[in-house]
């Protein structure tokens, strides 16, 4: 089955370099593209997107006797379930399988699709919930599981009008158990079953009779109460918010979000607290609380005040990183989508990044924060990271670097350092020379940088809610914009074009 439903660009950009060389330069070799999925993965994924998306594959018999016959409504039918998927998840939405595909597809997550916008449509008709936990499987003792039970129903009794009382009778409105089944076909009585360790972690049902606003936890999973392996709390507080009658968002800042996500502390988002407020009402204790202590909101890429922390070219493509979140612009897409660092390099690379570039020619990212870095190969953090900074040939006054720009076809890199910038060389892996003053290499860009990369033949300097689109062969900026500018938003641009 030919899965590929587009096809990507390959050149490269051609990249001057600062110091006055020829523009002239030979573009650095294309990446080899990656081998197609395994027979494997490829059934592995139209079982994941039969479960979280509606996909219905053929039956084997079927299969078999559409071999010799045209299967492309078969397969168009694979590629746009993949492009749903992709979209949701913040991914480039090509319908490919690729590996980065996959990656979010393996994630733990719920057990509950995506596709079913029920949010608001059902939920109960009272304000107090009862609920119980039944006693077998239980992660952690009865005491420790109940604590951690109660900390993520707080999460939303805080914020409405709704409130749970624990019964310890066979009869509550919201049943809580711990299952086993280490294989697809290992049922519990709801037609639900889970499959082990991995894959999905618990599911829930919409409020309602007999089964509705029961929560089902997987007991194979290596369930914790911080921030190892997978945080009771967490998928607890997620699970809550479904028997609540709460569907999966797209937001990956928002605790609905399908896909296992550790935030550094367990909290709604304001996307949570909203729909929940728009199902049973607001608690007049979280208006007071919430002026001193707002809920966290995703970043909004057409707020005219963002500012990154650190942006570069991935391929072909551009992707900004602010907090735990990062934006991934392609050439061949319109729409730019927000997703989670985290649902494409797990939690191998930190969050609230310094700094970041692509080596293409030895196919490994860099990132930084502190005085460390972090390299990264086929997602895959590589061993012995991270590492200190000062293993680049940085002295130890440096504390931290504020942006990167990486010369693909020059196999060097410029870092920026406060008021300072330093060219490493890629191929010896060698800091070469002292520092050099940013106002004396690159005229007029302020400092501290808060990021800096290639597009479109310029560089693109950013700092605070300001972009310096950069012209080197001329030495000058050439225009000054939204640090937002390039994230395809319809506000008035406001450029600044410097004549």
């Amino acid at each position: 089955m030919n899965l590929l439903c587009m096809t990507f660009l390959t050149l490269m950009k051609l990249h001057q370099s600062p110091a006055g060389a020829s523009p002239l330069r030979i573009p650095a070799a294309p990446p080899q593209p990656p081998a197609g999925p395994s027979e494997a993965d490829q059934k592995f994924a139209e079982e994941y997107l039969h479960l979280f998306y509606g996909y219905q594959p053929k039956p084997d018999r079927r299969k078999r006797a559409a071999a010799s016959r045209d299967d492309s409504d078969q397969t168009m039918g694979f590629c746009h379930k993949v492009k749903k998927m992709q979209r949701f998840f913040g991914l480039t939405p090509d319908g490919k399988l690729s590996e980065e595909t996959l990656t979010v597809m393996k994630k733990p997550r719920c057990g509950l699709s995506d596709v079913e916008p029920y949010g608001g449509a059902v939920r109960w008709r009272k304000r107090t919930i009862s609920y119980r936990i039944a006693g077998e499987n239980l992660p952690f003792p009865a005491s420790r599981t109940h604590k951690a039970v109660r900390r993520a129903l707080k999460l939303w009794s805080s914020v409405s009008l709704i409130r749970f009382r624990r019964r310890e009778a066979k009869e509550a409105d919201v049943s809580i158990a711990f299952f086993s089944g280490a294989v697809f076909s290992a049922d519990h009585g709801d037609g639900s079953p889970f499959s082990g360790k991995g894959g999905a972690l618990a599911h829930a049902f919409l409020p309602g009779l007999g089964i509705g606003g029961d929560v089902h936890f997987d007991s194979e999973e290596e369930w914790t109460l911080n921030s190892t392996g997978i945080s009771l709390p967490v998928v607890a507080a997620h699970e809550f918010g479904h028997a609540l009658g709460l569907s999966h968002s797209p937001d990956p800042g928002s605790i609905m979000y399908p896909a296992y996500n550790f935030a550094p502390s367990l909290e709604l988002s304001f996307d949570d607290v909203k729909s929940i407020q728009h199902l049973y009402g607001e608690n007049p204790n979280f208006h007071l609380q919430s002026l001193k202590s707002p809920p966290p909101k995703t970043p909004d890429k057409c707020d005219p005040d963002l500012s990154f922390d650190a942006v570069t070219e991935l391929q072909q493509e551009v992707v900004f990183f602010k907090d735990r979140f990062m934006w991934r612009k392609h050439p061949s897409f319109v729409e730019t989508r927000i997703t989670l660092i985290s649902s494409l390099w797990s939690d191998s690379v930190p969050s609230h990044l310094d700094a970041v570039y692509e080596n293409v020619e030895k196919n490994v990212i860099l990132f930084f924060k502190g005085d460390q870095y972090w390299k990264v190969q086929h997602l895959i953090l590589q061993e012995g990271f991270p590492r200190n900074i000062s293993d680049l040939g940085f002295p130890s006054r440096i504390k931290s670097v504020d942006a990167a720009l990486h010369f693909r076809n020059d196999r060097y890199t410029v870092f920026f350092t406060g008021h300072e910038c330093w060219r490493y060389n890629e191929l010896r892996a060698v800091m070469e020379g002292s520092p050099m003053l940013i106002e004396q290499q690159w005229l007029e860009i302020p400092f501290p940088l808060d990021a800096a990369v290639f597009y479109e033949g310029f560089v693109n300097f950013f700092k605070g809610n300001k972009q310096y689109k950069y012209d080197f062969g001329q030495n000058r900026i050439v225009s000054v914009s939204r640090a937002n500018d390039l994230m395809d938003c319809e506000m008035g641009k406001s450029n600044k074009h410097i004549s």
